[in-house]
């Protein structure tokens, strides 16, 4: 056994996941896998705007036209101490030209080693569920609030947050997609401006910078309680859904 592990700290972090620092009474679900045929869509509520403030949207990246050029500027970035304690800068991976981002919040201890995002079982998960709602991992492209990792796999920080969140507007400036999924509640939170639990911004579309946005739980929340993966399943239907109704 992981000397590490501290069951009561790992039910902790699942319930800060999900619901922030709010009360909450906990219904288990039992759900093995993402099958359609265990949930129905439910209704897509009605766009909320996000307000991005000041001009960080571009910053002084306007020489940037490509991923690859943008890459080039930022990727010896010393903003914050995260600059003096990463092994790799992750920048961000997939298609140039996709119709839908995945957004999640800051690279573990793998994606800090070989430099991609989303890797390891958490990675692999997520590659399954894109599956689930047809499209493949190289049809989309995936970043994160953070390109650096925090120490220990903390929380961002504010101040790592301002820094670095100019460069994911930026990528998807560059990519233009079509829609949004944040993974998780430290993604939601800080890319929506929404200081509310996850439950509360799941099955909401929201817009950033006119791109239609929504939620669900990130991979490693679903690794530690596979009870959530039902809930998983209908918040990626309904993205789907919303997916479908940007294509006509």
């Amino acid at each position: 056994m992981d000397n590490n592990y501290n069951p009561f700290i790992e039910a902790l972090k699942n319930q800060k996941e999900i619901f922030g620092d709010e009360l909450f009474e906990q219904i288990t679900i039992s759900v093995d896998t993402f099958n359609p045929e265990n949930s129905q869509p439910l209704e897509i509520k009605e766009p909320k705007e996000v307000y991005i403030a000041g001009n960080s949207l571009f910053e002084d990246f306007d020489k940037c036209n490509t991923l690859d050029s943008f890459y080039d500027l930022i990727h010896n970035c010393q903003k914050c101490s995260l600059g003096t304690t990463r092994t790799n800068f992750v920048f961000g991976v997939g298609n140039p030209n996709a119709d839908v981002m995945i957004v999640g919040e800051a690279p573990g201890a793998e994606e800090d080693k070989q430099g991609v995002t989303f890797v390891g079982r958490a990675g692999k998960l997520l590659t399954d569920i894109l599956k689930a709602i047809k499209f493949e991992r190289d049809d989309v492209y995936i970043a994160n609030i953070l390109k650096c990792r925090p120490p220990q796999n903390r929380d961002p920080l504010p101040l790592e947050v301002k820094e670095c969140m100019p460069y994911l507007y930026k990528q998807m400036d560059l990519i233009k997609p079509k829609a949004i999924l944040c993974l998780g509640r430290v993604a939601a939170t800080n890319l929506l401006n929404q200081k509310i639990s996850l439950t509360k911004m799941r099955g909401n579309i929201y817009e950033v910078h006119g791109i239609k946005t929504m939620v669900t739980y990130h991979p490693a929340a679903l690794l530690r309680n596979p009870n959530w993966k039902r809930g998983c399943w209908e918040d990626v239907q309904k993205f789907r859904k919303l997916y479908d109704s940007l294509k006509n």
